[in-house]
Parts: C-alpha cells; sequence; structure tokens
C-alpha cells in the first residue's frame, strides 16, 4: 500500500528533475496556479462523492494524487509532513 504512495512521490521527484514534454505531471509541477485549482477541484469532487455516496474511491485517489504534485511543486517534502504528524502522536 505505501509503496504505490513511494512510486506516486518518486515520480513527481523523477518528473521534476527530468520532465517528459506533453506530461501532466510536469504541467502541474511547473505551473503552481494550474496545481492549486487542481487540488481545490479534486477536494471538492471528493466531498460532493462522499455526500452522494459515489466515486469516492476513484475522488479520492485523484485528490491524493494533485495534492503530491501540489507539495512537490512547492518544495514542500512529504518527509518534513510525516516528520511533523509524527510529533503530533500522544
Amino acid at each position: 500500500m505505501l509503496k504505490t504512495l513511494e512510486s506516486l512521490i518518486e515520480l513527481a521527484r523523477l518528473r521534476k528533475n527530468n520532465p517528459v514534454s506533453d506530461s501532466y505531471t510536469n504541467k502541474l509541477l511547473s505551473d503552481k496556479s494550474l496545481s492549486k485549482e487542481k487540488v481545490l477541484e479534486e477536494i471538492n469532487e471528493l466531498v460532493e462523492a462522499v455526500e452522494k455516496n459515489s466515486n469516492k474511491i476513484h475522488e479520492a485517489a485523484d485528490v491524493f494524487y494533485h495534492l503530491i504534485m501540489y507539495l512537490e511543486a512547492n518544495e514542500i517534502k512529504i518527509e518534513d509532513i510525516m516528520e511533523e504528524l509524527n510529533k503530533r502522536k500522544k
């Protein structure tokens, strides 16, 4: 399960350092406005899907993908987020 998340993070970092033309991932990584717009859009779609009890998994996956790209585009490392969450354990 976590390997899939790690693979997504690795993909973001690989594409960021070695862009591929016409790559949607690269568009998100290079256009912070687009990345932000997509995160907000996908979160709204997830909330709507939960309320309607339809497509929840698909929409949640979209949120994860777009959030990872947004974080990477803005130099926010998942490792730092995990460290912060670890500090919050009680």
